[in-house]
C-alpha cells in the first residue's frame, strides 16, 4: 500500500481540540493508518509560527507559511510589516521545515471583500516565492478570472491552486505552465459532478491529493472533523475518474507531492 501524502491540512486548527489529546494525540496515530507525509498550512503570520512548532514536533509533517486572503485586513504593520515577518521565516526554511508559501491568492466569496488589499497581499507573497525559488499552495475562491491573471505575472513560480474549483480549460493553462491540480474531498460529493468532470481533463503527472482537514470530509464523512487517513476515500473517488485503483491514484499523488514540495 503507498503512502499518503496530504498537500494541505491545518491542524491548529480548534476543531481538532474534541479529540482526546487534542491535535498531537491524532497527528501521532497518522504513520500507523498509512499517512507517510502531511504539509500543515498556517493561514496568517501569527499562525505560521504555530505551524512550524507543530511541524517540528513530527517527523511526517512539514510546514507552508503566508497569510490567506481572508486574513490580511488584521496583519499588524499592514503589508510590510506582513512580509518582514514572512520573510524571516522564510530564511530559515530548513530548521522551519517550510516547504511552500501558502496558504495565499484571492477570495471574493463574501460580500465587502477588500479586493485591492487581497491582491497587493497576493503579489508580495508570489514576489517573495520567486525570489527564494519555493512552491506556493494557492486559494482561489469564486476569484479564477483574477487569479489566473496574477500568477501569469510571475511565470518563474510554481505550485498547486489546492481544493480545485476552476474549469478544466484554466487547469490546462495552468499545468501548460507547469502547475499543479489538488482535489479534495469535494470530489466525493453526489452534487460535483463539474469537479469530476473537470479532475478527468487533469494529466496524471500533474495531479495532488489533499483533506483541507479539518474542513472539506469526504463522504462517508462528510460535515465531519476531516483527518489525513480520510485521503483514501478522496482518492476511491478520484480512481472511479479515472478508472484505476484508489491505490494507484495515492501512489501517484505521493510521488508528485514530493517531486513538487520536497524535490524528490
Amino acid at each position: 500500500m503507498p503512502k499518503i501524502f496530504d498537500t494541505h491540512a491545518h491542524y491548529t486548527d480548534s476543531r481538532f481540540d474534541e479529540y482526546p489529546g487534542k491535535a498531537a494525540a491524532l497527528i501521532e496515530e497518522m504513520p500507523a493508518a498509512g499517512v507517510g507525509n502531511i504539509i500543515n498550512v498556517a493561514v496568517d503570520t501569527q499562525n505560521s509560527l504555530d505551524v512550524i512548532r507543530q511541524a517540528r514536533s513530527f517527523e511526517n509533517m512539514y510546514a507552508a507559511v503566508g497569510i490567506h486572503p481572508t486574513e490580511a485586513w488584521h496583519e499588524e504593520g499592514g503589508l510590510d510589516g506582513a512580509m518582514s515577518r514572512l520573510r524571516s521565516l522564510l530564511e530559515g526554511k530548513e530548521k522551519n521545515k517550510i516547504v511552500a508559501v501558502g496558504e495565499i491568492g484571492l477570495d471574493y466569496h463574501y460580500e465587502n471583500t477588500d479586493k485591492a488589499l487581497q491582491q497587493s497581499f497576493f503579489e508580495a507573497q508570489l514576489e517573495l516565492a520567486q525570489s527564494l525559488d519555493i512552491p506556493v499552495i494557492i486559494h482561489d475562491r469564486d476569484a479564477h478570472g483574477d487569479c489566473f491573471e496574477t500568477v501569469l505575472k510571475y511565470p518563474k513560480v510554481r505550485g498547486v491552486f489546492h481544493s480545485y474549483s476552476g474549469s478544466a480549460e484554466m487547469a490546462k493553462e495552468l499545468i501548460r505552465r507547469g502547475w499543479y491540480i489538488s482535489f479534495s474531498g469535494v470530489i466525493s460529493f453526489k452534487n460535483a459532478p463539474r469537479v469530476r468532470e473537470v479532475c478527468s481533463s487533469v494529466p496524471l503527472e500533474r495531479l495532488l491529493c489533499e483533506t483541507d482537514a479539518p474542513y472539506l470530509a469526504p463522504e462517508p464523512y462528510r460535515g465531519k472533523c476531516n483527518r489525513s487517513d480520510y485521503i483514501t476515500y478522496t482518492a476511491q473517488a478520484i480512481g472511479r475518474v479515472f478508472g484505476i485503483s484508489c491505490e494507484e491514484i495515492l501512489r501517484i499523488t505521493e510521488e508528485n507531492a514530493k517531486k513538487l514540495f520536497l524535490k524528490t
